[in-house]
């Protein structure tokens, strides 16, 4: 008997990716063939982004483009939570899950297309890593799900719940298998990273037989010991992250933290109840960066929050010019369904909101480019992504995948997506850096 096929979207942040990859081990496991094409799939899996409006409106999209394609669709993911609307526009849906909810997802596989029970399991062999969805030298390592925050402009808490960490050993367990299928860069993930053990008072696990705590320092201590590149996103600024800062400047763990900020005027955060406010951030960065010197910042920021006043926003555009950060990204506030900060008085007008993320993304981008250009003439490590007509493209320890900038790599060597290479700067634009390679 030929295998049940699953075609598979996946859109959203790199968590739902992690979720869809669990989703796709536990398919191949079953004997169920992945296929990219719709219509030769025997069902078809949606999962969904449900952060803003856009990113809804992309969701159903994709569901009415599978729909039209096959017929029979699953949904899943953080939309999901929104049953109601999703089959008020597309009533043909088999199926309608949220996010981390994978029996329902592979049950209503199953219902909608049984399972090859004569498969063998041997044979369809499934890698110890699990599906991935990312090239083979990167992963994704999601280490919680959740968040205890109740930040007024997100829905995230009432979509994935309260904080939950994964086990430290498990973890761990996972990091190690992918270490060693090839996977030279680890990428942690989660809705805030720095809380990690949090919700099981930094419980003692094990791993290979030592005590190891659920504590984001001694996670990243033991990550270092691979000997690969540790990248830590979705990082908030609390005391402890401090700590985390020696193994940086040590090159055990990457000079990389992924803060989002969202803000800088103490009023606007106030009023957005984000965990952490900006009075004392400057003096820690500096104190990071004495400590660190070659460490990379990357943030978040919303400009046109309910309230935020042309001086408030000018309070960020000078936060910024003293917080020289080497990666940020800008969004124009958007009301999100179920959000505190809808009930906010003085709305932004659109055109403002536009005006001030246009000068917002001038400032930085001046920012950006002239700490790329200061760059110039150093030698750095670069990872190879992929090789185009022009040749190697890789990331400095500088840049997570899709979100920062590249390396544009000269060499008259053969090199292949995977390679670490030692590069020397030769010229930086507001992005990108460009190189020589040497050695």
């Amino acid at each position: 008997m030929s295998s049940p096929k699953v075609g598979f979207v996946s859109l959203g942040c790199p968590k739902a990716l992690v979720d869809s990859e669990r989703i796709l081990t536990q398919l191949r496991t079953e004997g169920y063939a992945i296929t990219p094409e719709y219509d030769n799939a025997d069902v078809v899996v949606v999962n969904t982004c449900g952060f803003i409006d856009s990113a809804k409106a992309e969701s159903l999209e994709a569901i009415g483009e599978a729909i039209a394609e096959n017929g029979k669709v699953i949904v899943t993911g953080c939309m999901g939570v929104e049953e109601n609307l999703i089959r008020e526009v597309h009533p043909a849906v088999l199926a309608v899950t949220g996010p981390q909810q994978y029996e329902q997802v592979v049950r209503a596989v199953h219902q909608a297309a049984p399972p090859n029970r004569g498969h063998d399991p041997y044979v369809d062999l499934v890698p110890p890593q699990g599906i991935k969805l990312t090239p083979r030298h990167y992963a994704y390592l999601k280490i919680s799900e959740g968040c205890n925050h109740r930040c007024s402009f997100c829905i995230i808490p009432s979509m994935r719940g309260d904080l939950v960490s994964r086990p430290i050993g498990d973890v761990m367990g996972e990091a190690e298998r992918l270490v060693r299928a090839g996977v030279k860069e680890l990428l942690v993930i989660s809705q805030d990273t720095s809380a990690y053990g949090v919700d099981v008072k930094f419980r003692s696990g094990f791993w290979n037989g030592r005590p190891i705590k659920t504590h984001f320092t001694q996670l990243s201590e033991a990550l270092a010991r691979f000997g690969v590149w540790v990248r830590l996103h979705y990082v908030y600024p609390y005391p402890h992250v401090d700590e985390v800062i020696p193994l940086m400047a040590e090159g055990k763990v990457l000079p990389y933290l992924d803060i989002p900020f969202q803000h800088a005027s103490p009023r606007i955060l106030r009023a957005m109840k984000r965990p952490a406010f900006e009075d004392r951030t400057l003096a820690r960065i500096h104190k990071w960066r004495e400590a660190c010197p070659d460490l990379t910042l990357r943030s978040t920021f919303i400009v046109g929050f309910p309230g935020e006043t042309e001086e408030d926003f000018q309070y960020l555009l000078d936060w910024m010019s003293e917080a020289q950060l080497d990666r940020v990204g800008c969004f124009q506030y958007s009301p999100v369904e179920g959000a505190r900060a809808n009930e906010l008085p003085d709305p932004v007008p659109d055109e403002v909101k536009q005006e001030r993320w246009e000068r917002f993304m001038e400032h930085q981008q001046a920012i950006s480019t002239a700490r790329l250009a200061q760059k110039v003439g150093r030698e750095i490590d670069v990872l190879i992504d992929e090789i185009d007509e022009d040749g190697p493209i890789g990331r400095s320890s500088a840049d997570a995948p899709e979100i920062d900038g590249n390396v544009f790599v000269n060499t008259d060597r053969e090199l292949r997506p995977g390679d670490m290479i030692r590069a020397r700067v030769t010229d930086s634009d507001e992005y990108d850096l460009y190189a020589e390679q040497i050695g």
